[in-house]
């Protein structure tokens, strides 16, 4: 029996310096091993690309320094642990050497099976998320909703430090 819902995702970034600057390479240098990691994880489905492998040439928002991951999976323990329990958490506890802290960087939501997000819903996700706090629509791992044909789920509390 397959799935009526998968589990979209997007986290966003404010670089700390232009993407050719030194500061950054490592950074980019590392995208597309993190995202071969990602594609060969349980539960991943389908991730956001521009004109590479990855989503960097993309500019969604006016400041071309906010970069943007956008990712479907089939659950939130898959998502979870690749995020927490993989080789890409060493990636994540180097986020500050390349991003500026942002309070709201990451929203999760439900889609139904097949469907691959735009960014612009990935934008109005955010913003729902920001007016809102987490319900329903768009929610994080500490405070996650359960697909709509589910009865519950539980938090992912992990965290990269």
């Amino acid at each position: 029996m397959s799935a009526k819902y998968e589990l979209a995702q997007v986290n966003i970034g404010r670089l700390r310096a232009p993407v050719d600057h030194p500061m950054i390479k490592d950074f980019f240098d590392n995208l597309d091993p993190i995202n071969a990691l990602a594609e060969s994880s349980p539960g991943f489905v389908w991730r956001l690309k521009g004109e590479g492998n990855n989503a960097a040439d993309l500019q969604p928002f006016e400041d071309p320094l906010v970069a943007i991951n956008m990712s479907v999976w089939t659950d939130i323990p898959s998502l979870g642990a690749f995020v927490y329990r993989s080789g890409h958490i060493q990636f994540m506890r180097r986020r500050r050497e390349w991003f500026e802290h942002m309070d709201l960087y990451m929203v999760l939501w439900w889609v139904p099976a097949g469907h691959r997000p735009t960014i612009e819903e990935a934008k109005s996700k955010l913003a729902l998320l920001e007016a809102n706090g987490p319900t329903p629509d768009a929610f994080t791992f500490k405070v996650p909703f359960p697909a709509p044909d589910q009865a519950n789920v539980e938090p992912v509390l992990d965290e990269c430090a």
